[in-house]
């Protein structure tokens, strides 16, 4: 006889997550802890019962197919429950003809392709990229008519600039770790418009929100504890998944070679951000240019910061002044599809010559160099140039650093605003661009000097490997090189023209 197949979860994060009584649970730890095993195994206790289905979120549907995602973890889990897997659909179909399906929330509208939808078990993987409105709606078809408590049950990394932070920030220390004694303690909410109204349990809950829940529940002829929701947070890291450990103990050290935010965030599970003296963009200023909803938008303008044939990304911005309002990320491109694109983004949104500026330092000096210039009268972006004299005379070490620290002065006076169509769009199958831009803006640091020297930007590739294992600040280039526009007005173009080192 064939020896049975037992798949439980270890001690420690797994073992409290799947025991938790709460509506919705957060799994909020460090990089390995287990939390996207435990989202799979959860809905496994119920596949026995008739008419009962989970489906699991996750940003995008390559995140949901990439090696290691969803679908490869899924495949180690679900055939010993009997599933079997559509993989056109997604979705696993077990004996008792439950499903478990695998869907994407890649943009907010898709919301609605679940108006009407009843779903028992309700899973985000990697929560912090859903948007706080794609969630809400979502806990609204969180519903059960097969006799299954209906539950939300999500993962993440922590993510400090998230709205989810300030969902689960009563669980957090001032250290930016979970505090032991809250692990898995629940708490109760209602939530009336934007606001969470708390108690510590249900009794208390309703006396806080009775001004909003008691005429709803009268109306309804319903309880009014109906209205509460039961909420927790977990937290775990890599230490805890001893299986990980066993088969992959290299996981460890990949995770400690880190840059030390990046490395507080994904080993330590750390949900605080330190702040460096030496940064050009101010954090707590930096958050506010995703909500800046005052700034008023100016003439249209076009970025560009190119890159070929897969060399770090291509990336092309529009702004109405300084609101980001378009932003189009390529990974493989000719330069016949940056031209192409540049003149889609003109066309669109009517952005003439004059205002599209280029990075001239790669392979971006033919858009609009010499007489075979394909897009006449553009702005060529020398990072080295000269910087701009200005009204303050600061001493600049190039025009880069000049660009940078005047944007981040600009985002620090509140005059910067990326709308959300932008900001929640995904940068790779990973971040969003509200995401990436946090991580990328760690890595801009005014460089140590003394007292006469000009003002300079660490080198790029401490930028790279410090800060950001490798990678280019593509989009906060991009995002920098706009001041050029406005610095412009103040100089000539011919006095800023010789490179300086």
């Amino acid at each position: 006889m064939e020896e049975a197949k037992v798949i439980r979860p270890q001690e420690g994060y797994q073992m409290l997550a799947l025991s938790s009584p709460a509506d919705i649970l957060i799994g909020g730890g460090a990089a390995g802890a287990g939390k996207t095993f435990s989202l799979l195994l959860d809905p496994l206790r119920y596949i026995n019962v008739p008419d009962f289905g989970a489906v699991i979120f996750r940003r995008t549907t390559p995140q949901i197919t990439a090696e290691g995602g969803l679908q490869d973890e899924s495949r180690t889990l679900y055939p010993s429950a009997g599933g079997s897997y559509n993989q056109t659909a997604l979705t696993w179909t077990f004996p008792n003809k439950t499903k478990i399906k695998f869907a994407h929330l890649e943009h907010e509208k898709n919301i609605y392709s679940w108006q009407g939808s009843q779903i028992p078990y309700i899973g985000f993987d990697e929560l912090t990229h859903f948007s706080k409105k794609s969630f809400f709606y979502l806990l609204s078809r969180n519903r059960s008519t097969c006799g299954v408590k209906p539950c939300v049950r999500a993962t993440c990394n922590p993510d400090p600039d998230s709205w989810v932070y300030e969902l689960i920030e009563w669980w957090i220390g001032s250290d930016g770790l979970p505090i032991p004694e809250r692990q898995g303690e629940v708490r109760y909410f209602v939530k009336d418009g934007d606001t969470l109204i708390w108690g510590e349990s249900v009794e208390q809950c309703l006396s806080n929100a009775e001004y909003f829940v008691q005429p709803l529940a009268e109306k309804a002829k319903v309880d009014p504890k109906h209205f509460v929701k039961s909420i927790t947070f977990i937290g775990g890291t890599v230490y805890e998944n001893k299986e990980l450990m066993r088969t992959n103990p290299e996981y460890l050290s990949n995770l400690s070679a880190q840059d030390s935010d990046t490395r507080s965030q994904l080993l330590d599970g750390n949900w605080k951000v330190s702040i460096n003296p030496m940064d050009v963009y101010d954090y707590s200023a930096f958050q506010d240019v995703f909500t800046n909803t005052h700034v008023q938008q100016g003439d249209k303008r076009i970025v560009v910061d190119a890159a070929i044939f897969g060399k770090d990304k291509l990336i092309v911005m529009v702004l109405a002044g300084f609101v980001l309002i378009d932003v189009e990320i390529v990974d493989r491109s000719s330069g016949k599809d940056i031209i192409d694109l540049i003149n889609t983004k003109q066309n669109k949104f009517g952005v003439p010559n004059r205002r599209i500026t280029y990075d001239a330092n790669g392979v971006g000096a033919f858009i609009g160099g010499g007489n075979n210039a394909f897009i006449s009268q553009s702005i060529a972006f020398d990072n080295g140039s000269k910087a701009i004299p200005t009204m303050d005379h600061r001493k600049f070490k190039n025009l880069k650093t000049q660009c940078y620290v005047f944007n981040g002065e600009r985002v620090a006076s509140s005059s910067v605003y990326i709308i959300p169509e932008v900001s929640d769009k995904m940068y790779d199958n990973k971040m969003t661009i509200r995401q990436r831009l946090n991580y990328e803006r760690r890595a801009i640091k005014i460089a140590s000097r003394r007292d006469e020297e000009s003002i300079a930007l660490i080198p790029k590739d401490e930028m790279k490997n410090k800060y950001l294992s490798g990678d280019s600040p593509d989009l906060m280039d991009a995002f920098m090189m706009n001041e050029i526009f406005e610095l412009n007005a103040q100089g000539s173009v011919s006095d800023w023209n010789e490179t300086t080192y």
